[in-house]
Order: structure tokens, then C-alpha cells, then sequence
């Protein structure tokens, strides 16, 4: 018995395999590889640079500051890489620091604090370093009298 107009279809040869991508062009292959590694290392170093620039610009803040017009202490002992501030207040007593944070927008460093206790619940400093003059100059927010007024403070002597 022969074989049947179906079953010689059967046996017939496929369509070819699909060329691999990139076996024709290895070349070409390597030098996108090359340039996304260049890319992705330069992009690396840049941060690394900008974060230890931002590092170097918040250690500056760190220290004892006395504000200008009377016995008001910021104590900044340590600024965390992310601008989170280890901060203390006096006034001349200590004043709970809820909040304290460091920032860097080009070469302008800010710190805003933020203080809770009886006699200032909610208020604020907003301050810029000036590194000419070595100083804290900003505003200061008395939530309880709802007054917004220019301060500086100079940093004390270790």
C-alpha cells in the first residue's frame, strides 16, 4: 500500500529556523553593551560626587548656634547623609525638636526645625547657611502668637 497525497505533506521540511539576533553583528552587539556600561558607570560616579559634595556641605552645619537677640541654642550634632538633623534646642531650657531636616539646592544649604513644647507648640525655623559670614539666617515661626519674624544665629565657639 503506497503512501497517501497527505501523509507526503507530512514529511515535507518545515519552515527554516529564524535567525538568532545579534549572530550577524556581534560588533554592534559589544559597542551598545560598551555604551550602556560607560553610561551607567559615569552616572555612578556623578552621584558618588554630588552625595559627598552634599556630605561635606551639611557637616558644615554641624555645631553650637546662639541666635543673635538672646539665650537660643540650636545644637546640631550630626546631619545624615539623607539631611535628616540630630538637633538639639535651648531656650535657655531644653525645647523638644520634633523635626529637624538639612537640604541642598545648588550651593544654598536650608535647614528647617520644627519644636513642640508648652511655650512653642508648632513653631518653626526656617534657615540658610551663609558660610561667608558663618551663620544661620532665616525666619522663625511663633505658632502661638502667629508671628513670622527675621532671625540669625552665629555659631559659638567649640
Amino acid at each position: 500500500m503506497g503512501m497517501s497525497d497527505s501523509d507526503k505533506d507530512d514529511r515535507r521540511p518545515g519552515p527554516a529556523a529564524p535567525a538568532v539576533a545579534g549572530r550577524g553583528r556581534p560588533g554592534l552587539a559589544r559597542a551598545v553593551l560598551f555604551a550602556i556600561a560607560v553610561v551607567a558607570a559615569g552616572g555612578y560616579w556623578w552621584d558618588q560626587a554630588r552625595q559627598t559634595e552634599t556630605a561635606d556641605a551639611f557637616e558644615a552645619l554641624r555645631g553650637r548656634w546662639r541666635r543673635a537677640d538672646g539665650d537660643y541654642i540650636i545644637d546640631i550634632r550630626n546631619v545624615r547623609p539623607g539631611g535628616q538633623i540630630d538637633a538639639a534646642y535651648f531656650s535657655p531650657t531644653p525645647v523638644l525638636v520634633t523635626r529637624a531636616e538639612a537640604s541642598r539646592d545648588g550651593g544654598t544649604v536650608r535647614i528647617f526645625i520644627e519644636l513642640q513644647d508648652l511655650n512653642s507648640p508648632g513653631s518653626t525655623y526656617t534657615l540658610t547657611l551663609d558660610p561667608r559670614d558663618d551663620q544661620l539666617k532665616g525666619t522663625c515661626f511663633q505658632a502661638a502668637a502667629r508671628e513670622i519674624s527675621g532671625v540669625s544665629f552665629t555659631r559659638l565657639e567649640p
